[in-house]
């Protein structure tokens, strides 16, 4: 996440045991250890978070297009009725004029 290395680390480690000393580093250690870890658990629940709403979103552009596909579908049944009952039509009047 953030990309340390060793040097960088012990570079810290050693300015901290300066400034500090040696009786609270441990103590000092395990707070900020606590810190990062409830840092980690709060952007491990926004990354969640952000991607259980894409996925809500995919779901709902899914089922617009589907609703789309079922109208559509609809549409085109209507229109391959009204041409059949059209053809029955043109068939029966055919039918009276020989008559």
């Amino acid at each position: 996440m953030f990309d340390f290395g060793f040097w960088e680390i012990a570079i810290i480690g050693i300015i901290t045991l300066i400034v500090v000393g040696p009786e609270k580093m441990p103590s000092l250690a395990r707070k900020a250890g606590l810190y990062f870890g409830k840092f980690n658990k709060f952007l491990n629940k926004i990354k969640s978070d952000i991607n259980e709403e894409l996925k809500v979103d995919e779901f709902k552009e899914q089922v617009s297009m589907d609703q789309e596909k079922i109208s559509l579908s609809e549409v085109a049944e209507e229109v391959r009725s009204s041409i059949h009952s059209l053809e029955e039509d043109n068939f029966l009047s055919k039918e009276d004029l020989k008559k």
